[in-house]
């Protein structure tokens, strides 16, 4: 059974940055496209970034692009999401994603996705 689990979360200010990684364990983590998600208080789960299991492609929500960078290590079985300039908007449960897909596809919806971690918690205080 893959498993996916995330660490790096925490409470930051505004404007610092915080590194995100998910590991996963079981499968063949370097055929999965990996996303990263997040659901805010009282707000649905929603697409922030993408990166093709190829590595070529990479894909941003419009209200962190800039400000984030998605990577992964296929020798570590390790997806990252680096978050700079973090906003008080940007507080969330981000959650890590995998999903068997195409060399350079990229999926940006939660039914998309065929495996999830369990979320860390990231506060940015203003």
């Amino acid at each position: 059974q893959v498993q996916l689990v995330e660490s790096g979360g925490g409470l930051v200010q505004a404007g610092g940055s915080l590194r995100l990684s998910c590991t996963v364990s079981e499968g063949t983590f370097s055929s999965y496209f990996m996303g990263w998600f997040r659901r805010a208080p009282g707000k649905e789960r929603e697409y922030v970034s993408g990166i093709s299991w190829s590595g070529v492609r990479s894909d941003y929500a419009d209200s962190v692009k800039g400000r984030f960078t998605i990577s992964r290590d296929n020798a570590k079985n390790t997806v990252y999401l680096q978050m700079n300039s973090l906003k008080p908007e940007d507080t969330a449960v981000y959650y890590c994603a995998g999903s068997i897909a195409g060399p350079h596809t990229i999926i940006d919806v939660p039914a998309g996705m065929d495996f999830w971690g369990e979320g860390t918690l990231v506060t940015v205080s203003s």
